[in-house]
């Protein structure tokens, strides 16, 4: 019977209910102290998750120090995987405090009678030549094992040269004559040759250097025609002009030399090389190496890297100008002999074209006709081939992009490719999925860039209208021919969940009709749950509520889980509130006519009532998605979104009670006295004039709570936060609408309307447009006049009735977090007991000390923005209760300190002064103990200097003891004087 082995490591290591650090250390601690060789090395092979969780220094160092000192007596097993774990762990090699320490336990073994010992120290060394580079006695290891005479050694030794002549210029310099000398050598074997060539790529450091090992690479290119040869000189030259940016010209024209050479590889090689130098300096590329390189293109073995090389030109606008003056017609035929090829050339020649175009846009230069010909006339021919001959997704992809990059600059041109696309979906039903999922994919992001109109949703629309209605039709068509779930697959998902998401974008503004409901029922039928949300999703997103509902009140009755059933309740309870408010109609008299008329008789709810409906609603959805927050989901924005919105409800609320107080109660008989008194003439008005006022207020308040919760919100899509900026100006219209009744000389506060660039926004801003028109009906009387009248009121109602019946789009930073960027703080010292506060001693100050780790989640970390630096502010608040004959004399201190992150930790050093006085009488004060409060917060700062509040918040508690002995004196001997 076989045995297995225990594990002697707890098997949820490291997960989230794992305890602290030390704890974790000290198991693996255990592992190394093993008796066992597969339990050392185990215990080896965890530390780099250690590092990750828990990144700081203090850890670091003491486990670099365990793993050091294990290489020292270990087996050459396990300085093997202690060399992989320092290669892994190589942004946190840089908080290990005692560095000598360190390399003194690794360096022992290099005197090892072993040569295998020794390779494994070279290679180790190396592995940490970032917080080495100077180190002599390693230079020195380094340099007299390159002449060993075993391989493995040697082999180790240029290795650690590689490393180390990146990091150091010291070593650089002292090693070019060294490396040079053996290569040039005739006892050093070709082989060995071979790997010396790349130490010389790192030699950059000082410009005679550099100089030199180019001259001896140009030198060797001859002497040594052999293809590894020739391609390892050609990638080392590169790599120097790339690091150096100098003598580009003559490397390019080197390299275009080489070209011509027959053998593939070397071609290859050559044109990697100067792909590698055009993403560098492109515009350092002189006029003739561009035409050398277009005659080149067609003659070389890989034409489509060649075009590679091309299209990395095109991104340089100087190189642009040269094609479009000099190049034009050996480009054009270039493009022309790449469109008629079969290995997949054309769609790097239609990117090059397009490029052309979109640089010509750009500079307001018209592009050339023959460019705008052969890119109409061969982009849709290649589309349908591609669709037809199934070709490889990626080339399916650069005729796509290529589409969508001219639909960007010319809305025409987009238009007809859009109906092209989407007449494509229902013209052949041969076509891959992989395909189709393509193009509904390219059919988005055109019509997401359209500047198209809108309109208010009215009652009663019997027909769609919207300038995306031409490719609304084959898409509804396309979602028809759906009908049976037995014959999708993951693939067929996802085409019907972009074919809604588009359709719901073409009616963004607009009310569903009949048809459309009865589709999407048909779809909801046979899905599964989980692509139901989706489509309930992106309802919420573009403003079609009443479907968004419907899904949420099924799927709601279908989770296990609790958490997930509270949320999509409050879902659904927003959905409802907003189909309140757009429909004008009870939402259950909805539900029983779905799918039948969706449009009710609505003169059961007036405006106050939807109001108040939506209110309760809100409130309730609040309360349900608290339920749903956890430490780990805290849900902060979600709650804030629908607490504002909510709030701007409110005040909406408060703006109709207002007009039905003026028409149904008149003021009271003291109004023109206190008016009068106060001298504003329309306190006159009564009650109204302050319950317009206070709105005013409210309306203040939520547009710096929106401007507070776009501060907050680092790692929000550039969507969610143009959203917030339109509904702070939307805040705004409001506000100066109401002021301009209720004040006598109101304050322009709107602020102007930010840049908008996606449907939603784009929507809100009409509304925003629309409600500020409304200002312009009664310019005069409202400029003039001292009054509040019904026809101020009546203007207000017909603002709010304008934003209540708009489609209220949800922002996508409420349903998903594509990048999630968050910082760790550590504060030194920390209390014994937690709760309990930091003993100081009298008349001394206080170090706190601050260390962070900058942690990343998510498949694309920084995907919108990174954090270029960290502001820490340290404040003290003193917060002991005194009596009341004594005084105390104190003074806060804040203290502001901005740090740069290297390889995502950061640090910074407080030297706090929490001394104090106490005043028993006048001209007597002596020294006194207190309990303060240490505050730290934490501001994050991206690279276009915005400073976002969306690091953590500590607190510290110091308690300075009283010296009671002392203190008594003093006040004694004070008394006698006195």
């Amino acid at each position: 019977m076989m045995g297995t082995r225990a594990n002697i490591f707890n098997e949820s290591f490291l997960n989230e209910t794992d305890q602290d650090a030390n704890s974790v250390l000290i198991e693996l601690d255990k592992g190394l102290r093993s008796a066992k060789t597969g339990e050392q090395c185990e215990a080896i092979i965890r530390f780099p998750k250690l590092f990750e969780k828990y990144p700081f220094p203090i850890l670091i160092n003491s486990s670099f120090l365990k793993l050091a000192e294990f290489f020292r007596i270990g087996s050459n097993l396990s300085r093997l995987w202690v060399l992989r774990v320092c290669q892994q762990s190589e942004k946190h090699l840089e908080k290990i405090v005692n560095v000598d320490e360190f390399v003194k336990r690794i360096f022992m073994v290099i005197h090892s009678n072993d040569p295998v010992a020794r390779a494994l120290t070279l290679r180790t060394l190396g592995a940490v030549a970032c917080v080495i580079p100077e180190k002599q006695q390693v230079h020195h290891a380094i340099r007299n094992a390159l002449d060993s005479h075993d391989t493995v050694e040697v082999e180790a030794a240029i290795y650690a040269s590689v490393q180390f002549a990146a990091q150091s210029k010291t070593f650089a310099i002292g090693m070019c004559s060294k490396v040079a000398s053996m290569i040039e050598s005739l006892q050093t074997p070709v082989s060995m040759k071979i790997l010396l060539i790349p130490v010389l790529r790192h030699m950059y450091h000082d410009a005679n250097t550099a100089a030199l090992v180019k001259t001896l690479c140009r030198n060797l290119l001859p002497k040594y025609p052999s293809e590894q040869f020739v391609i390892a000189i050609i990638q080392s030259l590169s790599h120097l002009s790339y690091v150096t940016s100098v003598d580009i010209p003559d490397q390019v024209d080197l390299l275009l030399g080489y070209l011509i050479d027959p053998r593939k590889r070397v071609q290859l090689a050559v044109l990697q090389s100067l792909n590698k130098l055009a993403e560098r300096g492109a515009y350092l590329w002189p006029k003739w190496a561009i035409n050398k390189l277009l005659k080149l293109t067609m003659q070389c073995s890989y034409p489509n890297i060649a075009l590679d090389v091309m299209v990395t030109l095109t991104g340089c606008p100087t190189t642009c100008h040269t094609m479009l003056n000099e190049e034009r017609n050996q480009l054009l035929e270039v493009c022309k002999h790449c469109l008629l090829l079969e290995q997949n050339t054309g769609g790097k020649a239609l990117t090059i074209l397009t490029r052309l175009v979109s640089y010509c846009r750009t500079e307001n230069i018209p592009p050339p006709i023959c460019f705008i010909e052969h890119l109409n006339m061969n982009l849709e021919y290649l589309i349908h081939s591609a669709l037809h001959n199934k070709a490889p997704l990626k080339d399916f992809k650069i005729y796509l992009r290529c589409g969508i990059q001219l639909s960007k600059i010319n809305q025409e041109f987009g238009e007809n490719f859009a109906e092209t696309l989407a007449e494509l979906l229902v013209e052949d039903s041969e076509y891959s999925v992989p395909h189709l999922k393509l193009i509904c994919e390219a059919l988005g992001a055109i019509c997401s860039s359209f500047s198209t109109s809108y309109q208010i949703a009215q009652n009663q629309t019997d027909e769609i209208h919207h300038p995306l209605k031409a490719i609304l039709i084959p898409i509804l068509t396309k979602l028809e021919s759906y009908n049976e779930a037995s014959t999708l697959d993951r693939n067929d998902t996802c085409v019907i969940e972009l074919l809604v998401s588009i359709s719901l974008q073409a009616m963004l503004g607009s009310l569903m009709n009949e048809r459309v409901m009865q589709i999407y029922n048909n779809l909801l039928k046979f899905l599964n749950y989980w692509t139901q949300y989706r489509i309930a999703r992106s309802a919420s997103r573009y403003g079609q509520h009443f479907l968004a509902a419907l899904i949420y009140q099924k799927l709601c009755k279908h989770v296990s889980l609790e958490k997930l059933h509270f949320y999509l309740t409050a879902m659904f309870q927003i959905s409802k509130a907003e189909c309140m408010l757009n429909y004008d109609a009870e939402y259950e008299q909805l539900v029983l006519d779905f799918p039948g008329n969706l449009q009710p008789d609505n003169s059961k709810s007036s405006l106050l009532d939807r109001l108040e409906k939506a209110i309760n609603l809100y409130c309730m959805a609040q309360s349900t998605l608290k339920a749903t927050s956890s430490p780990q989901h805290p849900m902060n924005f979600q709650l804030e979104v629908i607490n504002l919105r909510c709030q701007f409800l409110q005040v909406l609320h408060g703006i109709v009670v207002s007009r039905n107080t003026l028409c149904i109660t008149p003021p009271s008989a003291i109004s023109n006295t206190l008016a009068q008194n106060l001298r504003d003439p329309l306190q006159k008005f009564g009650h109204v004039t302050n319950q317009l006022r206070k709105n005013v207020k409210i309306l203040k308040s939520c547009e710096e709570a929106y401007c507070k919760l776009y501060k907050s919100s680092f790692d929000a899509d550039p969507c969610t936060l143009e959203y917030l900026n339109i509904i702070q100006h939307l805040c705004s219209i409001m506000q100066t609408s109401i002021e301009t009744i209720s004040f006598t000389t109101p304050t322009d506060s709107a602020n102007h309307p930010p840049n908008c660039s996606y449907p939603e926004t784009r929507y809100l801003l009409f509304i925003c447009q629309t409600v500020s028109k409304q200002m312009q009906t009664f310019p005069n009387e409202i400029s003039s006049t001292k009054s509040i009248t019904n026809k101020h009121m009546d203007m207000l109602l017909r603002q709010i009735e304008i934003v209540i019946k708009s489609a209220h789009c949800m922002p996508r930073f409420f349903f998903q977090v594509l990048q999630n960027t968050s910082v760790k703080l550590a504060l030194t010292p920390q209390p014994r007991i937690a709760g309990e506060p930091i003993l100081v001693p009298p008349n001394s100050n206080l170090v706190v000390k601050v260390e962070g780790v900058i942690q990343h989640y998510g498949k694309k970390p920084s995907l919108f923005r990174s954090i270029e630096s960290v502001q820490i502010t340290l404040s003290t608040q003193y917060v002991t209760a005194r009596m009341n004959d004594i005084k105390i004399n104190t003074e806060n201190t804040v203290l502001t300190q901005i740090v740069k992150p290297h390889r995502d930790f950061l640090s910074g050093n407080f030297l706090l002064s929490l001394n104090n006085a106490v005043q028993a009488y006048p001209g007597a004060s002596v020294s006194s103990g207190g309990q303060w409060q240490v505050t730290l917060e934490t501001c994050v700062i991206d690279h276009d200097g915005i400073v976002w509040t969306a690091g953590p918040k500590s607190v510290l508690h110091v308690r300075i003891p009283e010296d009671n002995h002392k203190q008594s004196m003093n006040v004694q001997s004070s008394a006698r004087r006195f």
